[in-house]
């Protein structure tokens, strides 16, 4: 089965990240639970990813430190998100398994 944002979303209620996923969209897996902590975990420690990088900007924009958001944004190379940030979850989820291989 191909990995598509549906099949991404319905991995959630496994409890169980789907095998073979980069660790920025393995990041964006813990936070589509309200992981926080496993996300950011993931997130700092591949800070030479400029994907992680992206997921780490939208964590911060999800904690409203948007002083910090701003900062992984440009290093990212992204602008920063402004509308719902689950939205921006979603769009972010789309483009990395875009790119992924899936």
């Amino acid at each position: 089965m191909s990995m598509t944002l549906s099949v991404f979303k319905e991995s959630l209620e496994d409890g169980i990240p789907p095998q073979g996923l980069s660790p920025a969209l393995l990041a964006l897996w813990w936070g589509g639970r309200s992981d926080w902590p496993a996300a950011h975990e993931i997130v700092q420690s591949n800070e030479q990813d400029p994907e992680c990088n992206w997921v780490h900007a939208w964590l911060h924009r999800v904690e409203n430190d948007l002083d910090n958001a701003r900062y992984w944004y440009r290093r990212a190379g992204h602008a920063m998100g402004h509308g719902p940030v689950m939205d921006e979850w979603k769009t972010i989820v789309i483009r990395l398994l875009s790119g992924s291989g899936y």
